[in-house]
């Protein structure tokens, strides 16, 4: 199959460091081109992949704005209304791609990245594509996707080695923002007695809340020797940080569809300790890849009980639901299925 691959302007694929949707289409993209199926790729410049890459923009364009996107996605369809062969199908990652579902003559998919968005409500309503959901939650928490097909994320177990969690610390991954909960992690790490790493930092948007929330409690954290800023981390680094952590704090305050840290730490064998919030119920095995907390009083409970944890059961459990090749297998199959029926059916592409 041919398969035209829209990914975002902002980010290159795979991302250097932060870039969750890149991270996934760049699986998606390796994970293809394995099976046979000749993918191009419409991506920014800094990019690479084992198939054909184009890009409209030399340099990722961050920070996100929709204007570029809407650029970048017009310029995709471009190129693939003009291809000399024609490509059986279009997955797009933005959602600025859909509008032009109505131009082209082949099948188009679209998995939703982010959380529901109801500005954007008229224009997924509108659009002629084959929606994917990366969780239950997500699907149920938006009126338009409730006919999507839902296939969760998965990775490459090769990228992430088993660790023993020698670090001895608990550790935080992610953007500085409230949402995402930095302040209960330092509050949890503190009330537990347990070193805080804490790897990221405050987007453009989250200045406000960085300076209120986080760095009071940052700055008491490091005086008292008990928490240290490492700054955004990826590749080796950002397995390094999660494979030595004891534990990885999720201590989300939104509906997050999905939470791609989580599966990179379970995979390390690293247990995740969350509030149940958005996918998390649904990512974490409780006792066996983490633990799902109320509040950062019963967060700080159960990191103080961790001793005894099974790391290698939870890296196993993580191998069983997590991989790359499931969720591409998923994908292939909901392909097969659009392409030939134009709809597919969570029945028929789920594992």
């Amino acid at each position: 199959m041919r398969i035209a691959m829209i990914s975002t302007p902002f980010v290159p694929v795979p991302p250097p460091q932060y870039g969750g949707t890149e991270l996934i289409v760049s699986e998606l993209v390796g994970g293809l081109t394995a099976l046979g199926h000749e993918v191009t790729l419409f991506t920014c410049g800094q990019s690479s992949a084992p198939c054909e890459v184009r890009s409209l923009y030399d340099c990722a364009r961050w920070p996100p704005d929709p204007y570029p996107e809407l650029d970048h996605a017009a310029w995709a369809i471009e190129q693939i209304l003009g291809a000399s062969r024609g490509f059986d199908l279009v997955h797009a990652h933005i959602p600025s791609a859909l509008p032009f579902a109505r131009l082209i003559d082949v099948p188009m998919v679209y998995t939703v990245h982010h959380a529901h968005e109801a500005r954007l409500g008229p224009l997924y309503q509108r659009a002629n594509a084959q929606f994917v959901a990366i969780s239950d939650r997500q699907r149920a928490l938006s009126p338009v996707l409730r006919e999507a097909v839902v296939i969760r994320h998965g990775l490459d177990p090769a990228g992430y080695a088993f660790g023993t969690g020698e670090g001895g610390y608990v550790g935080f991954l992610g953007r500085f923002a409230a949402e995402k909960g930095v302040h209960h992690a330092i509050d949890a790490a503190s009330a537990a007695g347990l070193p805080l790493r804490l790897a990221g930092k405050p987007h453009w948007r989250d200045q406000d809340y960085f300076r209120t929330q986080v760095q009071p409690r940052l700055a008491a954290a490091v005086e008292a020797g008990a928490a240290r800023l490492v700054g955004e981390v990826g590749g080796q680094r950002k397995v390094d940080f999660l494979r030595d952590a004891r534990a990885l704090l999720f201590p989300i305050e939104w509906e997050e569809p999905f939470g791609l840290v989580m599966i990179e730490a379970m995979l390390c064998g690293t247990p995740v300790v969350a509030f149940g919030r958005g996918s998390v119920p649904e990512v974490i095995d409780e006792g066996v890849t983490g633990f799902v907390c109320e509040d950062v009083a019963q967060m700080s409970e159960r990191l103080q009980a961790l001793d005894g944890f099974d790391r290698v059961r939870c890296r196993q459990r993580a191998l069983e639901r997590w991989s790359a090749r499931r969720m591409v297998g998923e994908y292939e199959r909901l392909y097969e299925l659009v392409a030939s029926t134009g709809r597919g059916e969570l029945a028929e592409v789920q594992s």
